[in-house]
């Protein structure tokens, strides 16, 4: 599976709700990562960003809402969307997950096919190219779906490593993006690529974008990596 994929983090210490969950998002098209308790989880997420999780309330040593407390007080993982999954239907306990950090409380027994449907929903918000959203930054458009980009309406032509480098710009527009930050998230961890490679795809991915003229949309910010915008 393509390392631009979606990364999720299943944090379930039942084994068959776990691998239930996992089954219907690699179905999905995503990537997952698989934890059984809370200290699972925590190490997983310091050893690579999720771009979602799924949490449940009910975990050994240390439980689903502290977990969700503790990601949402650190700088580095705030942004990601946190789904807490829990047998507690009262309003209380609901209220509570969401004023810990929780980005969306679902009640177990769950309906997958909705829960699927509120993966997708915070992912539009996070990587809305990675779930097939039309992005545009200026005169450039980006079809998510159908791979496609376009700028000043004349279509481009772009390899597959370029089309991943352009959806994360895009996705992020202004953002400085560091080389090593770009190989995790557009070549992957566990593929060994030299950080030259990077600036040697940037330079197809310029050549792409002024194939018809215009300025380079892409700015190199000297010592720390690269932005669009």
């Amino acid at each position: 599976m393509s390392a631009d994929q979606p990364l999720v983090l299943v944090v379930e210490d039942e084994p068959a709700q776990r691998e239930i969950l996992s089954y219907n998002l690699e179905a999905e098209g995503f990537r997952v990562a698989r934890a059984g308790d809370g200290e699972q989880a925590l190490l997983l997420v310091r050893e690579e960003a999720p771009d979602l999780i799924l949490l449940d309330w009910m975990l050994p040593h240390v439980s689903g809402i502290e977990v969700c407390r503790r990601l949402k007080t650190r700088p580095e993982t705030r942004a990601v969307p946190v789904i807490m999954l829990s047998a507690r239907a009262e309003e209380v306990d609901r209220v509570r997950g969401l004023e810990t950090g929780a980005d969306d409380y679902v009640v177990k027994p769950y309906s997958v096919i909705e829960l699927m449907a509120r993966v997708r929903a915070q992912l539009r918000r996070t990587r809305p190219a990675a779930v097939g959203e039309r992005l545009e930054f200026r005169d450039i458009v980006l079809d998510g779906e159908t791979h496609r980009v376009s700028r000043g309406a004349q279509p481009l032509k772009l390899g597959p490593t370029e089309f991943r480098l352009l959806c994360t710009f895009m996705e992020k527009p202004g953002r400085v993006w560091t080389r090593a930050q770009l190989l995790d998230r557009v070549w992957g961890r566990d593929i060994h690529v030299d950080s030259r490679t990077v600036d040697v795809h940037i330079g197809r991915l310029r050549k792409a974008l002024c194939a018809h003229g215009g300025e380079d949309p892409l700015r190199t910010v000297r010592g720390a990596g690269y932005a669009l915008g």
